[in-house]
């Protein structure tokens, strides 16, 4: 009997496939991972050498207590945020992960964001699908400040936060950068804090990567020193912004306006963003794209043939990255 992989997220029937030509699979109903992982009798949890999931997938310490054989996670995507590094470290249980696979996906995303947000886009929207443009003066109000010119802050410039930056650029967007520590060779301004960014920019743009050192760092400080002109666009994870702030420095005027893909308890969106309109969102498909997708998945394969062949995998987490990364 082959050893087993198991399936913690719901993917594709074809990546599945993929999958199942070099394992056999596990794959339960969807629900949370530890809860799944329970579940499955003593003999099938006893075979899995080999986990697949999602970043924000939630591979506790527990869960992989009751899985012995495993030896290797593969996270789908960039992300790795949820999975017990330390409780994997102690096993000798290598992470892998697909970074810069969906880099240019969600930075196409995030300036969709952007734009959708500085020239009320979907207001617009909704303004002429319900009829209520009759006369050439009645949208006077639309008129705002446009990008060119405005001073974008890109809060993590690894993968996705680079091409944010160039694809700003050609907006004739002036850039600049917080993170951890400069980075060597970047013509781009460092900033050392977040706030002292946000102080600078007029619009916020969130690529840091999720942690417990990151937990809500877009909070009421620093959406006050974006000021009344500025914009947030997160696309990376929710847990990052300080949601009841937004809400309020977004209800009150604070901020101008925001634009997000990500939310801290997704799918459950609070009904005091939903309701508002200086607000645009989207369901988490920053890498919702088929060749994005397709790169993903080549990488998990990529690190599974590795593994199976006894090969360094192609794309680890590193034994001394910490869960925390700008």
């Amino acid at each position: 009997m082959r050893p087993a992989i198991l399936i913690g997220a719901r993917v594709a029937r074809a990546f599945r496939d993929r999958l199942a030509s070099r394992m056999d699979v596990i794959a339960p109903e969807s629900g949370p991972f530890p809860s799944m992982v329970a579940a499955l009798p003593r003999a099938e949890a006893g075979r899995v050498r080999v986990a697949v999931v999602y970043g924000i997938t939630d591979v506790s310490a527990e869960a992989i207590a009751a899985l012995p054989a495993l030896e290797l996670v593969c996270c789908i995507g960039s992300g790795y945020e949820r999975v017990d590094l330390a409780a994997a470290r102690e096993r000798g249980i290598a992470v892998t992960h697909s970074p810069g696979a969906n880099a240019s996906a969600v930075a196409d995303l995030a300036v969709g964001l952007l734009l959708a947000s500085v020239r009320r886009i979907a207001e617009g929207d909704a303004y002429v699908r319900g009829g209520a443009w009759t006369d050439r003066e009645a949208r006077r109000d639309m008129q705002v400040r446009g990008l060119t010119g405005r001073k974008v802050g890109i809060w993590g410039l690894g993968a996705i936060g680079s091409k944010i930056a160039v694809r700003c650029e050609a907006f004739e967007m002036e850039v600049a950068y917080h993170g951890r520590a400069p980075h060597p060779g970047v013509r781009y301004p460092y900033h050392p804090t977040l706030a002292g960014l946000a102080a600078w920019a007029d619009v916020l743009m969130v690529a840091v990567r999720a942690g417990a050192d990151n937990r809500r760092r877009v909070d009421a400080g620093v959406l006050e020193a974006l000021g009344p002109d500025g914009h947030v666009v997160n696309v990376t994870r929710g847990s990052v912004v300080d949601e009841k702030a937004l809400i309020a420095a977004l209800a009150d005027g604070t901020i101008a306006g925001a634009g997000l893909d990500v939310f801290e308890h997704e799918p459950d969106v609070p009904a005091e963003l939903r309701a508002l309109r200086n607000l645009v969102m989207t369901p988490h498909v920053g890498g919702n794209t088929d060749e994005t997708q397709l790169a993903m998945h080549d990488a998990v394969l990529a690190n599974l043939d590795a593994f199976l062949a006894g090969r360094p995998l192609l794309s680890p987490v590193p034994a001394s990255l910490p869960a925390v990364s700008a």
